[in-house]
């Protein structure tokens, strides 16, 4: 599967599971509604109370696992990150076009964006046949 397709699969995901180590390595996760970017990146929104945030500011390598239905699902090994400056007006525009009403919770106290950039995906597609498994590498 090249990018292009990949994207196009990775793009029908309205929610994820995103994987963090908290500060005594033991894993949490959390559900959180996402876009996907051209170049597979993940971008999701939180508040800055959050374990995620928390987790993801110091320990930034993350999991994050999607599904939209059926037997099709990515996983994907990232590397997450909290943009700023153009960066950020660039992802949260990638996200409000999943998200719009993500601009109404810009006034939210603490409200902020994460990025993950994908290390290693792997899409599964068991509803075809024979199936798809494959994995990328970055």
């Amino acid at each position: 599967m090249d990018k292009v397709a990949l994207y196009l699969f990775m793009k029908r995901a309205r929610y994820g599971v995103i994987s963090s180590l908290a500060p005594d390595k033991t894993p949490q996760s959390a559900l959180v509604g996402v876009a996907v970017t051209p170049d597979l990146e993940i971008v999701f929104d939180t508040l800055a109370k959050t374990r995620k945030y928390a987790n993801l500011s110091v320990h930034p390598a993350c999991s994050v696992a999607l599904w939209w239905g059926g037997e099709q699902a990515v996983q994907m090994d990232g590397i997450a990150f909290e943009p700023t400056g153009s960066a950020l007006d660039r992802y949260r525009d990638a996200y409000f076009v999943a998200w719009p009403d993500g601009r109404d919770r810009l006034a939210w106290a603490g409200i902020t964006h994460f990025v993950v950039q994908p290390r290693w995906i792997r899409a599964i597609d068991y509803d075809q046949s024979p199936p798809l498994i494959e994995e990328t590498q970055f």
